[in-house]
């Protein structure tokens, strides 16, 4: 797996700034373009603190899968602030797991990475489907611990049970909002709680591109002023079982000459028939690029070495990551 720590980012940063440097307006508007052609709804584009191209960027809309990625930022907060260790087994705070072989060795981490090996639990997603921290504790286990990504919301939701556990039972739902959410300037979200009370981690929130820019502004900075960049960086670097895809964040570090696909497609098939060896988003963007995914091609992108954060919002359609890139960077071919 690759290891990125922060002085691989910086490294990165003062590499690639005087390859790409700074966006070239027509290179936004010919981004802005496809992005439009392809059922855009809006799209931002901020770089340095400059706004480069301003569309419907205050109206909210749902992010979907893009949630993720707060809900393992306060997993990062929880581990700086000494309240877990990313490492430790969950059967130390779960006792029904300890008696599995299996369950018994998965870590935080891989509840974070999606790694586990935990079935997806798509019914999660049901508006109430009862109690979905109990649900997500009784699934089974359909690969050891570490070995296969399998991405749905029963392994947040089991983090979930594991977070209220480390805060002495109280709501994480107000860590999260205290931790992060208020550093981040942002207010309460739409969490889609269920008859006990549990928000959806998976999904369900809804930002306007400004409001979501704020957490790829977090990225760019390393996760200031929420985690230090030292705790950030487990974000960015992939994990065993898939090296584009770690703690809510895909990332570009196979580029160049990575295997560039429809992320959001590839995640259709069942987990067993899904490929990640060497994804790349797009092989023409640094390789400090990270993105958050979120369905009917809501995206998230921040690029570090650039200072550069990008928000689109979508309505379905047909879309891809690679050219929307190359033309945003000037270099579609």
């Amino acid at each position: 797996m690759r290891m990125r720590t922060a002085l691989a980012l910086l490294l990165v940063a003062s590499t690639t700034s005087s390859a790409f440097g700074e966006v070239n307006p027509e290179s936004v508007r010919a981004a802005a373009a496809y992005s439009a052609s392809r059922k855009g709804a809006s799209l931002l584009v901020i770089q340095n603190g400059k706004t480069l191209h301003e569309q419907g960027a205050n109206e909210a809309r749902r992010i979907f899968s893009g949630t993720k990625a707060f809900w393992c930022l306060a997993g990062l907060a929880a581990a700086q602030d000494g309240l877990l260790n990313l490492d430790e087994r969950v059967a130390e705070t779960i006792p029904e797991w300890r008696n599995d072989p299996r369950k018994a060795r998965v870590t935080i981490r891989q509840l974070l990475d999606f790694s586990a090996g935990l079935e997806q639990g798509l019914r999660l997603h049901r508006d109430n489907p009862g109690d979905r921290d109990a649900i997500a504790v009784k699934l089974p286990i359909l690969a050891e611990p570490g070995s296969a990504f399998i991405y749905g919301p029963s392994q947040l939701q089991v983090f979930h049970r594991v977070l209220k556990s480390k805060l002495g039972g109280k709501d994480p739902t107000a860590y999260l909002e205290r931790r992060v959410l208020s550093r981040l300037g942002l207010g309460r979200q739409r969490y889609l709680k269920d008859s006990a009370g549990n928000p959806l981690l998976a999904a369900g929130w809804a930002l306007s591109a400004r409001q979501w820019a704020k957490i790829g502004q977090l990225a760019v900075n390393g996760g200031s002023p929420v985690v230090s960049t030292g705790t950030f960086s487990q974000a960015v670097r992939g994990s065993s079982a898939n090296q584009a895809y770690s703690f809510g964040w895909w990332n570009n570090g196979n580029a160049p000459g990575g295997r560039e696909f429809d992320f959001e497609a590839a995640l259709t098939p069942k987990w067993h028939s899904q490929s990640w060896s060497n994804a790349a988003i797009c092989n023409a963007a640094p390789s400090d690029l990270v993105m958050c995914v979120g369905s009917r091609y809501q995206r998230l992108y921040a690029i570090p070495s650039l200072g550069l954060v990008v928000v689109r919002h979508g309505n379905g359609g047909t879309f891809s990551d690679a050219r929307f890139l190359r033309l945003l960077l000037g270099r579609e071919r």
